[in-house]
């Protein structure tokens, strides 16, 4: 996909300007998904209304606001997992590199593996730990023994992972650790070689100790992945973020740099938010 047609794009509504130069060396030309005027219903019911904002490449972009807000719903639309949901619809643009995601001749399996996806709870496959990483990779056609073999390990290095289960490759993988399978998730979804990961609270249902190896681990793979994640803990957005998008009933309610977001708010709601008056 190219790049081209976003940055001719004109400016979007955005609490950002399009024209900002933040020292992390970010500018419009940084752009990996911009989000247009975006509505999203469940049959009748709408649950987004006029999303827009723009994600860059190689950052961390946060997802804050209360249960049922609408930000894992959001989410999904990047990756279009709310299209196996019956009755869905949307209007509004989502371009990744300045490319339509919604446009008819998208092909779904190709977007997936630009925009891998890691849930809330670990869902390893009943298999050994290296099948569940070498899954993906042989759906899009990798057979050969000693590529997956090289995918694996480095997938596995990739998701700091490897030197715990490198001497269990063979073992179900449903015996890891809580941690270790998200880990292994997170190594799983990094097999297929995305450029976006998209992240829905992926450390919720983990001790204090594997919340801490995800978010480590979140703050190395920026360096070669755009990350958006959903979290409920603002503490943790402002441990991992770089950018945070604070949502409320369906609203997009404030976008900006996290530490300007923790710090000085531009809206009395995001401050309302963030020092706990409701949420």
């Amino acid at each position: 996909m190219s790049s081209d047609t976003l940055n001719n794009e004109p400016a979007i509504k955005t609490h950002i300007p399009d024209s900002f130069e933040d020292g992390q060396g970010c500018t419009p030309n940084n752009i990996k998904i911009s989000v247009k005027d975006l509505n999203f219903f469940y049959g009748i019911r709408q649950v987004l209304f006029d999303i827009s904002l723009n994600i860059y490449d190689k950052k961390v972009t946060a997802f804050i606001g209360p249960s049922g807000c609408g930000k894992s719903t959001f989410l999904r639309t990047l990756n279009r997992m709310n299209d196996i949901i019956e009755g869905t619809r949307h209007n509004g643009d989502i371009l990744i590199d300045g490319n339509d995601i919604y446009a008819e001749k998208v092909n779904l399996v190709e977007l997936r593996k630009k925009v891998g996806m890691v849930f809330q709870r670990s869902n390893p496959f009943p298999k050994s730990v290296f099948e569940n990483v070498a899954y993906g990779p042989r759906i899009h056609g990798i057979k050969n023994k000693s590529e997956l073999d090289d995918i694996v390990e480095k997938s596995l290095k990739n998701a700091g992972l490897w030197e715990e289960v490198k001497d269990r490759l063979t073992s179900n993988a449903l015996a890891l650790s809580g941690g270790q399978q998200q880990r292994l998730c997170i190594a799983r979804a990094l097999a297929i070689d995305p450029e976006i990961l998209l992240m829905d609270e992926p450390a919720s249902a983990l001790d204090p100790k594997s919340t801490t190896r995800v978010e480590d681990l979140i703050s190395e793979l920026k360096e070669n992945y755009t990350i958006v994640i959903v979290t409920h803990s603002m503490q943790q957005a402002a441990r991992v973020s770089d950018y945070t998008a604070f949502f409320y009933e369906g609203d997009l309610v404030e976008f900006d740099k996290t530490k300007k977001i923790f710090t000085m708010p531009a809206k009395k709601q995001t401050e309302d938010y963030i020092t706990g008056r409701f949420g």
